[in-house]
């Protein structure tokens, strides 16, 4: 019978990477050990992403193996440690990583696989980096043989599986282009009808004294628009300042403002859709969807606006609990490694 194996599973976010350890059994189960946080990681095709990708990596390994007590010096469950050879990590027997950006069978996924090798000491048949997204829908399946995962944190994405392991994925393309559902949009949109609001483009309502207030703005100066179009074009804004945004337009929607009402319902309108188009495409009768990320997980606003959404759009369907995290199906993969 194989010893006991020490695997790990990264799930790498763009705000922040988690690491979790697992002694795998030999009969296939895994028992966890120890979890460590790490920056998050940028495009790989962006300055500074291969970097990045490689620092939230070890960081967060580093972290887990501390909070673990495993080290190269410290006692190593029997059989855990490898053979220490180049390219050989001294602890780790197989990883799976489900990393921001990571789309599946391309270029950069090749290029993610390479970087991750040499940072984390291992052969490419040890380990398999995917998209995050890949890595959340086989945590949330757990046993469950279809469905899908609707994502909603800083950006949004959704990909489904079906019975025949045949999979499709909506969204996800950059926050550039496509991030309708996520919390970064819904700020974004909050914020710009704020200024059509200042403007005189549209009625004033309680949204821009409330978000204006959340930027450490006053309303009522007549220089505050120019402080906002300022202030979103700094490098530390970006994405995340217009995501953190979201929790105030949401609260404004369910005191009734009727801007933001239109905004939350247009954003679940876009979750909804894209798990009826994964639906379709896979031939899921009665489709099970697992809402995740931030944004369905902590505003209650959004969410009731998916459920309703959902009921017009994708009657079928029903919303379930994740079976475990991105972290869960990472490991998942990591076991299919050995």
């Amino acid at each position: 019978m194989a010893p006991p194996a020490l695997i790990a599973g990264f799930d790498a976010g763009q705000t922040h990477t988690t690491c979790r350890l697992a002694q795998r059994d030999p009969g296939g189960s895994w028992t966890c050990l120890a979890q460590g946080e790490g920056p998050g990681v940028r495009h790989l095709a962006a300055p500074g992403g291969p970097e990045a990708f490689c620092q939230a990596l070890r960081t967060s390994l580093a972290l887990a193996l501390a909070a673990s007590g495993l080290s190269d010096g410290a006692p190593v469950p029997a059989g855990a440690r490898q053979q220490h050879l180049p390219g050989h990590h001294p602890l780790l027997a197989a990883v799976g990583i489900g990393a921001s950006g990571i789309e599946v069978g391309s270029g950069i996924q090749a290029e993610g696989t390479r970087l991750a090798a040499e940072a984390l000491q291992l052969p490419h048949g040890r380990l398999l980096v995917t998209g995050d997204e890949r890595a959340a829908l086989r945590g949330a399946m757990g046993t469950a043989p279809e469905g899908l995962v609707l994502i909603s944190g800083t950006g949004t994405i959704a990909v489904g599986r079906n019975r025949e392991g045949r999979e499709h994925r909506c969204a996800g393309w950059g926050w550039l282009l496509d991030g309708m559902g996520s919390a970064m949009d819904i700020g974004r949109d909050g914020l710009g009808v704020s200024l059509e609001m200042a403007d005189g483009r549209r009625p004033g309502s309680d949204l821009r004294r409330r978000l204006w207030d959340e930027l450490g703005l006053d309303p009522d100066q007549p220089h505050s628009p120019q402080g906002i179009k300022a202030l979103v074009v700094t490098p530390e804004f970006g994405p995340a300042g217009f995501a953190r945004l979201a929790p105030v337009v949401v609260a404004c929607a369910e005191d009734g403002d009727a801007a933001a009402r239109a905004i939350v319902r247009r954003h679940a309108g876009a979750l909804a859709a894209m798990a009826a188009t994964i639906a379709r495409e896979l031939n899921l009768e009665q489709p099970r969807i697992w809402p995740m990320g931030g944004a369905l997980e902590h505003l209650r606003g959004l969410r009731r606006q998916l459920e309703l959404a959902l009921e017009s759009q994708l009657p079928q369907a029903s919303l379930a609990t994740p079976a475990g995290d991105a972290c869960a199906g990472a490991l998942a993969l990591a076991v299919e490694q050995l």
